[in-house]
């Protein structure tokens, strides 16, 4: 065993080794037809495995050598500490995602508050737009949000970029990245690799409501966020200027997006104070949680700012609002947001080692 690895990589290892001796969860999830090839694991496959795992946690009720077993495996923990750590390793700069790590939720809420509050201020004076930019105008979101968007994905990339070559990631193939996509869009790794679900919030009982919740937040944000782009070729493409009527594109996507963000995200902070802490990485429970309840925050602010237009109600929530999504991209680099980048990256990678590469 190298002795480059981390004291969480070399128990992940240690259990690695038992599983491949053992061999029962093999069809549970992509993490075992991927770890039964190797039979010494160095930090790249540990890494790897780590990111691919979804924490379904289905292969820890199916063991047979959990506590009290001598060899006390729980590979679900395992690999979550051990992704924790890869984030925290691969993010640029480091410091803040360890930081939101373990303590999101002050970190994400003081924010939230704090930007609000100044965006409230703000509206407060007069202003020379229409709707929403009447209270702040059109050129002071653009010099606000545009640097606060593109800065995170800077970021990103460099941390994905390390990641990228710390698995020894070759040239993405265009079949490499379709089959990255449809397991993502599926979720095909929460199905428990018979389609049933997996064992998250009811231990030994299946369950598809983990991967239900998910597929609700990928596909609410993805039409917010095609709101949003086709509000902002609308307003530069076509000069037509917001505020959007009802039946218009930026609606007829954000207002179902928005939906789907509050299901879903209600539905995974539910799901997550039903399931035991010590199958993951419980020093990392309360960033978890922020990142959900701060995407939460910014789909239900964005309905309840929709269905307040025309109220006295607007300059207050658009203040939150903004507020939130404003901290939603400015932590997004370092809270659990980065690891729909990582997972996907895996899938990619994953889809390359089937091939040979």
């Amino acid at each position: 065993m190298s002795l480059d690895l981390t004291p969480k990589q070399t128990e992940a290892a240690r259990q690695f080794e038992i599983c491949n001796a053992c061999r029962y969860c093999e069809g549970y999830c992509s993490v075992f037809p991927t770890m039964f090839q190797g039979r010494v694991f160095g930090e790249s496959d540990i890494t790897q495995l780590a990111n691919l795992c979804h924490n379904c946690r289905g292969c820890y009720y199916a063991c047979q050598y959990t506590e009290p077993h001598e060899f006390a495996l729980n590979l679900p923990a395992a690999l979550a500490e051990v992704r924790s750590e890869s984030w925290e390793r691969f993010a640029w700069p480091s410091r803040p995602a360890a930081l939101f790590q373990r303590h999101g939720l002050a970190l994400a809420l003081g924010p939230i508050l704090g930007i609000a509050l100044l965006f409230w201020l703000v509206a407060r004076l007069p202003g020379g737009g229409e709707g929403f930019y009447s209270y702040l105008a059109h050129t002071a979101m653009v010099a606000i949000f545009m640097p606060v968007f593109v800065l995170p994905l800077v970021t990103l990339a460099v941390s994905l970029r390390r990641y990228w070559r710390s698995v020894n990631g070759a040239p993405i193939r265009p079949s490499d990245l379709l089959s990255g996509i449809r397991d993502a869009a599926k979720m095909k790794n929460l199905d428990g690799g018979q389609g049933q679900g997996c064992n998250f919030e009811q231990e030994d009982r299946f369950s598809n409501a983990r991967r239900h919740a998910h597929q609700a937040v990928l596909w609410g944000f993805l039409l917010c966020f095609g709101s949003t782009a086709s509000g902002t070729v609308m307003h530069y493409l076509f000069d037509i200027q917001a505020p959007y009527g009802p039946f218009s594109l930026p609606k007829l996507l954000g207002v179902p997006g928005g939906v789907l963000l509050v299901v879903g995200t209600t539905g995974l902070a539910w799901l997550k104070t039903r399931a035991a802490r010590n199958l993951g990485d419980a020093s990392a429970w309360g960033g978890e949680m922020a990142f959900i309840l701060t995407l939460g925050l910014a789909g239900l602010s964005g309905l309840a700012l929709y269905w307040a237009a025309g109220t006295a109600l607007v300059s207050a929530l658009l203040a939150l609002h903004l507020g939130t999504v404003l901290t939603f991209f400015l932590t997004m680099p370092y809270s659990k947001m980065a690891h729909g980048f990582y997972r996907m990256a895996a899938l990619i990678r994953n889809a390359q080692v089937k091939r040979g590469a």
